[in-house]
């Protein structure tokens, strides 16, 4: 196995690219009226996965994706850089790509280069480049005070969540209607902390909706839920399910009365 017979078995042409994998670098085209949002998220072996026999190629492309779905958007290609360690033969790295390209192909988003080395373990680098009509896409600034707080779905955490669904199309029926918006990957509390800070305001949640077997204590703190969390003035119909109400001041979280502290995973956090 070298890097040759690994790109020869990809494929070199997508409909949104005017040039994909072959060359030093990919050329997209867009379209006039179009903004491009950007993302791009690593998976690490030992961080956010241990060493498996098989590999989990579409959950490291949907959490990219679940950051368009938070913006509006809808996603055009991806680059995708892999550090490959030695326990990952030929078969795995052929399963790994096969089935990336099965969510990239059902999300139309092109697989349009990246990178491969080698190394001590195996991490995952994936880019994701979407599109947006100009000026209509989705941010975490725009909450106020009296705006309703609302989720796509029930949350639990990674312990209750085997698979990532990123939710593109509700966050492409927002664009309009939403005040704020973000993806839940770090928990529900930390993430609402981060989009009040954004807009400068505060959060107050009646209820969790939870998954089957889930506690509130998951919800709130273990993260990657990857559902999304947006706001809506109180007149404005939206779909989704309805925990709260955004109040005055910054970043003051409470739930059911009691103040919550935005606590979800952080890599830095050493406690």
């Amino acid at each position: 196995m070298n890097e040759e017979t690994i790109l020869a078995k990809l494929p070199r042409k997508h409909r949104n690219l005017v040039l994909g994998i072959g060359d030093d670098c990919a050329i997209y085209r867009p379209k006039a009226g179009e903004d491009l949002v950007f993302t791009t998220d690593l998976f690490v072996e030992g961080v956010h996965f241990e060493q498996v026999s098989r590999p989990i190629p579409q959950r490291a492309l949907a959490r990219s994706l679940s950051d368009i779905a938070a913006m509006g958007a809808t996603p055009r290609f991806c680059l995708v850089s892999l550090a490959l360690p030695d326990w990952a033969n030929e078969q795995w790295v052929a399963d790994f790509f096969s089935g990336l390209l099965e969510l990239a192909n059902e999300t139309n988003t092109a697989l349009a280069g990246g990178d491969l080395s080698h190394a001590n373990q195996l991490t995952c680098d994936v880019m994701v480049c979407g599109s947006v009509p100009r000026g209509t896409a989705l941010r975490r600034d725009g909450a106020r005070p009296g705006d309703a707080i609302y989720v796509s779905g029930p949350l639990g955490g990674w312990r209750h969540r085997p698979t990532v669904i990123p939710r593109l199309q509700e966050g492409r029926k927002l664009r309009g209607k939403a005040t704020a918006c973000i993806d839940i990957s770090d928990g529900l509390a930390l993430d609402l902390h981060r989009l009040c800070l954004a807009s400068k305001v505060s959060a107050a949640l009646d209820h969790v909706p939870l998954l089957e077997g889930a506690t509130l204590e998951q919800a709130l703190h273990d993260g990657e839920d990857y559902e999304l969390l947006y706001t809506a003035a109180p007149r404005t119909r939206v779909a989704g399910i309805r925990i709260g109400t955004i109040t005055s001041g910054t970043g003051l979280l409470t739930c059911a009365g009691q103040p919550i502290a935005p606590q979800g995973y952080d890599h830095f956090d050493r406690r």
